[in-house]
């Protein structure tokens, strides 16, 4: 029933952002200037945009390769830099471990830069629950956290509000002056951070890369608030998923203008920070205490897919959300996780589970766009394909689904017993109609009254008489 349940959730939510004009305007808007600007960058920027993505891809694919040596690796340099690393299986644990860090540590206030895998694992929830207030402090996060809603997108949380709607959800709930300004919107969130980042003990991030070599933290920006996440509060931790791992420093002189380019048309992001730990004597701001805490949640299920682990050199640049026609038409907050997309429906039915969301594979057309603007070449569509056949040998589909697939691939390849089973298809056609829920009626294909074999003999013998 979870599946019926989350996948008939989805097809509502589709079908409204689907029928939404105003939705359409402001997304498309984005996604064009967006299209324009990556587009000029990846030729001024790059000799080869394409040789440049076969290096990353070859880089990427070797990390992975090399997953448990270079994590291991990761770890002993972050301890010999004064990190504690802590392994965590699932979300559970590692929710359970920022926990007894604020505990431990007396935290009442936290601050966040922008990190999918933080709403991955929910912990903001998770801390509000124990008692620590947590402020988000990347814009767009801070906006959708204002609205009480999920990110819209992996780079642009809050790519489908307008400077209006954002300027009443500040006046509504900071007390702000309405106004659809974006300086004074700017302007507006800025003061009210600075309280935040002065007063909390908690400083929490993600990691768009994780150095090998060196057990550092990579974090790339555009406001500064990742900085002041790290800088300010007297402990920090880092939550990043393992497959985050890159084996040297200078494979950042790559990895830093390619996630710039894809994620946003720029050259490079205005601000990139490498941590290699707490704050050392003499050092005058940086964390008393710095955690990195590595989150499993599924992805050692993806690498032991021989086929499906080319997806774990994702860097999360949110290309293949703007190229696919399926986002472009329902949005982000249809698919209802932190990854929507074509890489959130390869990696969601596999970190939460195939039961629940194998419809997510589903939601794509498979035209490959994905594929073709994926800055280190993952073939998105065929992945898509791959849990598709995934789901059909696990058998989560219902056995009446089976069952059906089964029947027509007998039947198909034999013209004669198509013609034969016509009028029962038919039949069967209306009784599924009259059968299925109200808002699954419009999806069941209605047979024709005539073959194309039919029409076509029709036509040939009209021909051969005149």
């Amino acid at each position: 029933m979870a599946l019926a349940g989350e996948y008939r959730s989805f097809l509502h939510r589709s079908c409204v952002k689907a029928a939404d004009a105003s939705h359409h305007l402001k997304i498309l808007k984005a996604i064009a200037s967006y299209d324009t600007a990556v587009e000029a960058m990846k030729k001024s920027q790059f000799e080869s945009w394409e040789r440049a993505r076969q290096v990353a891809a070859s880089v990427k694919r070797d990390a992975v390769s090399r997953l448990p040596e270079l994590l291991e690796q990761f770890e002993a340099k972050a301890v010999e830099n004064g990190v504690e690393v802590v392994w965590a299986a699932d979300a559970a644990e590692a929710r359970a471990a920022v926990l007894d860090i604020a505990r431990a540590n007396g935290v009442r206030q936290a601050v966040k830069s922008k990190s999918m895998t933080t709403e991955e694992i929910e912990l903001n929830e998770a801390l509000e629950s124990i008692g620590v207030k947590i402020w988000e402090t990347d814009l767009g996060e801070l906006i959708v956290q204002l609205a009480h809603e999920r990110p819209y997108h992996i780079v642009t949380p809050a790519m489908h509000k307008s400077r209006a709607e954002i300027g009443e959800l500040f006046h509504r709930t900071l007390g702000t002056p309405l106004t659809d300004n974006a300086e004074e919107l700017t302007q507006a969130a800025r003061v009210h951070l600075r309280e935040a980042f002065c007063s909390a003990e908690l400083g929490i991030t993600g990691a768009n890369f994780l150095i090998a070599s060196l057990g550092a933290v990579v974090l790339t920006e555009n406001e500064g608030n990742a900085r002041l996440t790290t800088a300010c509060p007297r402990i920090h931790v880092a939550v990043a998923g393992i497959e985050k791992i890159l084996p040297r420093l200078e494979d950042l002189e790559l990895f830093l203008p390619l996630l710039a380019t894809s994620g946003t048309g720029q050259q490079l992001t205005c601000y990139n920070t490498i941590i290699r730990g707490p704050k050392r004597s003499g050092e005058p701001d940086g964390p008393e205490k710095m955690y990195v805490i590595l989150l499993d949640n599924g992805r050692s299920s993806i690498y032991a897919e021989e086929k499906l682990r080319v997806s774990l050199t994702c860097i999360r640049c949110g290309a293949c959300l703007n190229a696919c026609p399926v986002y472009r038409l329902i949005g982000g907050h249809a698919y209802n996780t932190a990854y929507p997309g074509p890489i959130g429906s390869v990696i969601t039915p596999h970190l939460r589970g195939f039961p629940g969301w194998q419809h997510m594979s589903s939601a794509s057309s498979l035209c490959g766009a994905c594929s073709e603007v994926c800055p280190v070449k993952i073939d998105l569509h065929r992945l898509l394909l791959e849990n598709r056949w995934h789901a059909h040998r696990q058998r989560t589909s219902s056995i009446i689904w089976r069952l059906g697939f089964w029947a027509w691939a007998a039947v198909y390849p034999h013209r004669k017993c198509l013609q034969m089973l016509q009028p029962f298809f038919r039949l069967g056609s209306r009784l599924a109609g009259l059968a299925a829920p109200r808002d699954l009626r419009g999806r069941i294909p209605q047979v024709a009254g005539r073959s194309f074999s039919e029409l076509w003999q029709d036509y040939e013998r009209k021909r051969t008489n005149s």
